[in-house]
């Protein structure tokens, strides 16, 4: 970060309490980018919604939103503000394109592309599956689960053991499940890079600052006018 936009947080954060920066720097060094969550076609609006408030809890900061014939808009009472905390990426469906288009971009990044099913055939369990690699978890919608040119394109399948009536639980529950289990193995794997660069954690700490303090436009036109820049 340079010098003046360092100093420019610095007078943000007069404006912020101690807590919430205390926290944020929690926040940030736990941090992670060596799993991200797609979400495809999502019929029901709160459920992406409950998606992106657990990817938050466990740390999780990028979401893909693949949207199809379903678009996505953010629904606060259930993120609860996890959404600021977090970055969203749209996918639209221009040219029947965001599937491939999403893929593309999470692999350029280095992601294996993980479709989660409730189907045993051709996909594997959970607990046989081990993140050695930077892993893109892609769930599908509420009714139809992943589509098939998701199955097509994903570079694995796997699925949850279930042990009842029911085919599958919730996308929200699923997430879940799948984001606490894949953290616990990662715990036991030795993955360098697993949390945010320092270059990283300065582009979220500014996006933050900016985000909390009312009338950001105002202080920043000031400030570097100010100060010569």
């Amino acid at each position: 970060m340079e010098g003046m936009e360092r100093d420019f947080l610095l007078y943000l954060g007069e404006f912020i309490t101690q807590h919430k920066k205390t926290l944020m720097e929690e926040v940030l060094s736990r941090r992670t980018r060596y799993f991200t969550v797609v979400l495809e076609n999502i019929y029901k609006p709160h459920n992406a919604s409950a998606v992106i408030r657990t990817a938050d809890c466990f740390g999780i900061q990028d979401i893909h939103v693949i949207e199809k014939e379903n678009s996505y808009k953010i629904n606060p009472y259930v993120t609860r503000g996890a959404s600021q905390w977090v970055d969203i990426h749209k996918y639209q469906n221009l040219e029947g394109m965001a599937v491939s288009n999403c893929f593309t971009a999470l692999r350029s990044q280095g992601y294996q592309i993980i479709a989660t099913t409730p189907k045993l055939e051709n996909s594997i369990s959970i607990h046989e599956f081990i993140p050695e690699k930077k892993t893109a978890l892609a769930f599908g919608n509420e009714h139809e689960g992943v589509s098939e040119e998701v199955t097509r394109q994903a570079d694995a399948l796997v699925h949850i053991p279930m042990y009842g009536f029911s085919e599958s639980f919730n996308i929200s529950v699923t997430a879940s499940i799948f984001l606490f289990d894949l953290l616990r193995k990662a715990q036991n794997l030795t993955i360098t890079n697993f949390h945010l660069s320092e270059r990283e954690k300065d582009i979220l700490r500014s996006k933050w600052y900016r985000g909390l303090v009312k009338q950001v436009e105002s202080h920043e036109r000031e400030f570097f006018q100010k100060y010569g820049c």
